[in-house]
């Protein structure tokens, strides 16, 4: 298990849920073998902390709880959350803090270009709390990060994984025109769960959001992702990949859902690797450039190595289709 560890004697005060306080308890179910992972310490481990702690970061890394932390930070690889640690939605499946958040740190964008030179990341990936508190959703800040990040270190191609900005007239645009190498937007689920998973959004906003990213820059890779095992169920997904395909999207992930405490959503069953296998099958069938099913998949894990081959399938395909057009 990766404990969280709260940066200031304030934020540990705060109850971290407050409203999952009243909530039923569900049993957290044993999770299988191929769940396991070892527990983070390496050196290369300790230094990637260390450079977030002294740069004062927020990483979703462990504030999501992720399990991959260990293997991840032990590459020096560390998915940076912007817009401070406290998110303004209570999505029933989130470690992150929810309440009302701070104001937003104008000095976090070069701090976080600084770390991502240290780190000598060749991806990076930026994701934040949701904002509903501010006019623009975050989409400025996002902004000015990568502003930040290609001036301290141009080699990088950065990834963001963006909130919905629901209600945010011209936020999307402004994220899409600071050109990121990579657009995500995670569905989280399957739109029957929506009410109950994630109440805050909805489903078709998210799909159109996507659909949006490729009308103002068709060139601009597109992804998503989901978490099985709420309750889903196989038709409900195989829906869902024809749904972002229908939104042009090029990059879908799968992962196992994992309950991180008794007043989060239940886990319903733990989806087998053989089930996994059977979705990436399918998905790239229905034409995505790039898929990762597997229980441990998560939005950024492994997201460099995934960017050098989806940019590889896009032009592979781009080729196969100049030759059958020659023909």
């Amino acid at each position: 298990m990766v404990t969280v560890l709260d940066r200031t004697g304030d934020a540990a005060s705060r109850p971290r849920h407050p409203e999952k306080a009243k909530r039923p308890e569900s049993p957290l179910l044993k999770k299988p073998d191929w769940i396991r992972v070892r527990a983070p310490g390496s050196p290369i481990y300790r230094e990637t902390q260390e450079i977030v702690r002294t740069n004062k970061l927020v990483t979703v890394c462990e504030e999501a709880g992720c399990p991959n932390i260990g293997e991840c930070w032990s590459k020096k690889h560390a998915t940076f959350m912007i817009l401070g640690d406290t998110c303004t939605r209570a999505c029933a499946f989130c470690n992150v803090r929810t309440g009302m958040p701070e104001a937003v740190d104008a000095g976090e964008p070069k701090r976080v270009a600084e770390a991502v030179a240290k780190l000598g990341l060749s991806h990076v990936v930026i994701t934040s709390v949701d904002r509903d508190d501010l006019a623009d959703g975050g989409a400025r800040h996002f902004a000015d990060v990568i502003d930040a990040i290609r001036a301290a270190s141009p080699g990088t191609t950065i990834e963001v994984l963006t909130p919905d900005f629901l209600r945010k007239p011209g936020a999307l645009e402004i994220v899409v025109e600071a050109r990121p190498d990579v657009f995500n937007h995670n569905l989280e689920c399957v739109p029957s769960l929506y009410l109950t998973v994630r109440p805050g959004a909805r489903y078709f906003h998210s799909l159109r959001l996507l659909q949006r990213v490729k009308e103002l820059d068709p060139t601009m890779f597109t992804k998503s992702g989901i978490m099985v095992g709420l309750g889903e169920q196989r038709n409900e997904v195989l829906q869902l990949m024809d749904d972002l395909r229908s939104a042009d999207v090029d990059f879908l992930t799968i992962g196992q859902y994992l309950q991180p405490t008794r007043r989060h959503h239940a886990v319903a069953r733990f989806v087998e690797p053989a089930e996994f296998s059977s979705y990436e099958t399918i998905a790239y069938a229905k034409g995505f450039l790039m898929v990762s099913a597997s229980p441990l998949t998560r939005s950024s894990h492994h997201a460099g190595e995934d960017f050098a081959k989806l940019f590889a399938a896009r032009v592979a395909r781009a080729g196969a289709s100049t030759a059958v057009a020659a023909e």
